[in-house]
């Protein structure tokens, strides 16, 4: 059955994913193995639910763009990739060690307080790590097989199958080179390629580009979309990257000490460095990284910051990209109501406080 869906109508959008999601979750919860105890599903369905479904979004209408009609099909489709961004935020929190996400405890900090309060043996903190791994582990199974049994026909599905694995090698490699950096230059290009490989392309471009594929797009007009997503992608996480910092946690759901005591090698950090005066450079060493940073030091960091000008530099870099994004989607080869769906969706992914 075809469902009217308003161009602008997110929160519709979103509900469908919600129900496409759950009814998956529900078919597993019934499935789950005899004996294993439910502490993942449990944990897994409600970590999933809690999404903002920015990348189905994106593929739902890369589909509608590429003439696609909407329907069950497609939105279940999209929802799966939602299951796969599950994956890397989980073990994304265990690289970097971030306790919060989401509103909540992350899925190995869940864990490991698990452990404490039962007085289990050996060592929480490794056990809420393994547990934490598996479930992503799930995550990025279940994400394919949602996909594949979304009800398009095989080969649409195998077709948009190929860009989709193209977006999880990129991710992987993303991590790795985040990982790199980590103990490389900490230049600006090098935080800017961590950028482009590990968030924006696997949230704007090929969520893009996966639907216009499912929906028979040819490589030219899969490959005009990119014009549209990597800017607006980078953006995005550059976004990300200060609500890291500066961000409410009330709101963001992440604490902001975690990117500093982390030393977490974003482009605004960069330019922190490379703008920093010595006695600036001389702080920067010794709180950024720190893991023991408290409050105190961590409001010392975000002054160096933006008396740096780092701040108001990646508000400019931000605005530029973005205005990039949307002269791009203006001769975008996507219909009329997908453009103006994609236009609200820049706004609300660049300009966001969460």
């Amino acid at each position: 059955m075809t469902v009217a869906v308003a161009p602008t109508d997110t929160s519709g959008l979103r509900a469908r994913f919600d129900a496409a999601l759950a009814a998956f979750l529900d078919r597993q919860g019934r499935d789950w193995p005899d004996g294993a105890p439910r502490g993942v599903f449990t944990a897994l369905h409600r970590f999933v639910l809690a999404g903002k479904r920015l990348r189905p979004l994106f593929c739902y209408w890369g589909w509608r763009g590429a003439g696609g009609a909407d329907g069950a099909p497609i939105v279940a489709a999209a929802a799966a990739l939602e299951l796969f961004h599950a994956f890397a935020l989980i073990h994304d929190d265990i690289l970097d060690g971030s306790d919060r996400r989401r509103g909540g405890p992350s899925v190995h900090r869940l864990f490991a307080d698990l452990h404490a309060r039962s007085s289990w043996r050996g060592d929480p903190e490794a056990y809420g790590r393994d547990t934490a791994l598996l479930c992503g582990d799930l995550c990025a199974a279940w994400s394919d097989q949602m996909f594949h049994e979304c009800g398009l026909d095989v080969g649409r599905v195998h077709r948009g199958y190929a860009v989709f694995a193209l977006m999880r090698t990129e991710v992987i490699a993303g991590e790795y080179l985040d990982l790199v950096s980590g103990v490389g230059d900490g230049s600006v290009a090098s935080a800017l390629t961590v950028v482009r490989m590990k968030a924006a392309r696997y949230t704007v471009t090929r969520p893009l580009q996966i639907g216009a594929t499912l929906a028979g797009a040819g490589p030219e007009r899969v490959a005009a979309l990119a014009e549209f997503g990597d800017p607006l992608g980078d953006a995005f996480q550059l976004r990300d990257d200060v609500l890291g910092i500066f961000g409410d946690p009330t709101v963001t759901g992440k604490s902001v000490l975690d990117d500093l005591r982390e030393g977490k090698p974003t482009v605004m950090m960069a330019l922190a460095r490379g703008a920093a005066d010595r006695a600036q450079a001389a702080r920067l060493r010794e709180l950024f990284g720190n893991p023991a940073l408290d409050g105190d030091g961590a409001a010392e960091l975000r002054k160096i910051i933006e008396g740096t000008g780092a701040r108001a530099r990646i508000e400019g870099m931000i605005r530029v990209r973005a205005e990039a994004a949307l002269a791009a989607l203006s001769s975008a080869p996507v219909t009329a109501e997908a453009r103006a769906a994609l236009t609200e969706l820049a706004a609300r992914a660049v300009d966001r406080p969460r």
